[in-house]
C-alpha cells in the first residue's frame, strides 16, 4: 500500500487532496518549479552539513508545535498540468508521536488528520472518510509527516541520504537547500528524491519538493509559519456531521 511506503505520497498526492477534476488547473509552465526555485546564495562546505544538522537536533529539542499556510503544486507529467490547492497546515508533537492536520481551502474544502496512528481523509462535498491505519509503520509514517518540521537531523539522517546543495534566500529567509535521498527500497518506488528549503534556527521548511520516479511533483511553499504557538484541540478533530460515511480500505 502507498501509505505505508510512502505516507506523504497520501497526503501530498491526488489521492489526499482533490481529484484532478476538482482541482484548481493551470497548464505547463517553465520547470524552474524544480531545484531553481530561489537564488543560490552560497555554496556549501562539508562542515556545513553536519553543523546544521546538529542546529536541526538542537532545535528539535524544543519544538512543540508549528503551524502555516500552504501553497501545494502538483505537476503531472502525463497531462502536462499543475493542480493548485490552498490552505492551513498544523503539526504538535506530544508524548506518543505527532499529530498533524491539513485544513485544504481551495478549492474544495477537505480535511486530513494524523493522529494516534491513523490517517484521516474527509471529502465535505461527498461527506465521507476515508481511514488508514499506520500500524507496525507508525514511526516511519510520522517520520514523514513531520519531513521539515521539528524532526532532528539525526532521524532525517536515519531515513535519508542528505546533500546540502547550498544556501538560499527565500522569503527574506536564509535557508538550507538539502536534496534527501530514501534509503529504503519500498520508498524510493514511490519517492525518488526530496528538496528542503530548512530554516534552521526554527527547524521548518519553507519550501518543500517531492519527486516521483515518474515525473510528477509536488511543491509546496509555506507562508505564515508560526513554531511553538499554541493550538487549540479542534484543529485536530474532523468536522463531521451525523451522516458522514466512513471508508476504511483494506
Amino acid at each position: 500500500m502507498v501509505f505505508l511506503a510512502f505516507p506523504a505520497a497520501l497526503l501530498f498526492g491526488n489521492n489526499a487532496g482533490a481529484p484532478a477534476s476538482s482541482a484548481a488547473k493551470h497548464s505547463s509552465r517553465p520547470s524552474q518549479t524544480s531545484a531553481s526555485t530561489a537564488p543560490v546564495q552560497s555554496t556549501a562546505e562539508p562542515q556545513d552539513l553536519k553543523n546544521l544538522l546538529a542546529e536541526m537536533d538542537k532545535a528539535a529539542t524544543t519544538f512543540k508545535s508549528a503551524q502555516a499556510d500552504f501553497d501545494w503544486d502538483q505537476y503531472q507529467r502525463v497531462v502536462d498540468e499543475h493542480d493548485i490547492q490552498k490552505g492551513q497546515i498544523y503539526f504538535r508533537k506530544n508524548k506518543s508521536g505527532v499529530d498533524v492536520a491539513v485544513k485544504i481551502v481551495s478549492p474544495e474544502p477537505k480535511q486530513v488528520l494524523f493522529k494516534d496512528g491513523k490517517l484521516s481523509l474527509y471529502q465535505a462535498k461527498i461527506d465521507q472518510v476515508t481511514e488508514y491505519k499506520a500500524g507496525q509503520n507508525r514511526a516511519e509514517v510520522e517520520s514523514f509527516m513531520s519531513l521539515g518540521f521539528g524532526a532532528s537531523g539525526t532521524d532525517l539522517a536515519k531515513n535519508f541520504e542528505i546533500k546540502l546543495q547550498g544556501w538560499d534566500t527565500v522569503d527574506g529567509v536564509r535557508t538550507a537547500r538539502l536534496d534527501l535521498t530514501p534509503k529504503q527500497e519500498k520508498v524510493k518506488s514511490s519517492l525518488s528524491h526530496v528538496l528542503l528549503w530548512m530554516d534552521p534556527k526554527r527547524n521548518v521548511s519553507i519550501k518543500q519538493q517531492f519527486f516521483e520516479p515518474s515525473g510528477d511533483y509536488r511543491l509546496t511553499h509555506y507562508t505564515n509559519i508560526k513554531v511553538n504557538g499554541k493550538i487549540a484541540d479542534d484543529v485536530f478533530r474532523l468536522k463531521i456531521t451525523s451522516r458522514t460515511k466512513i471508508v476504511q480500505p483494506q
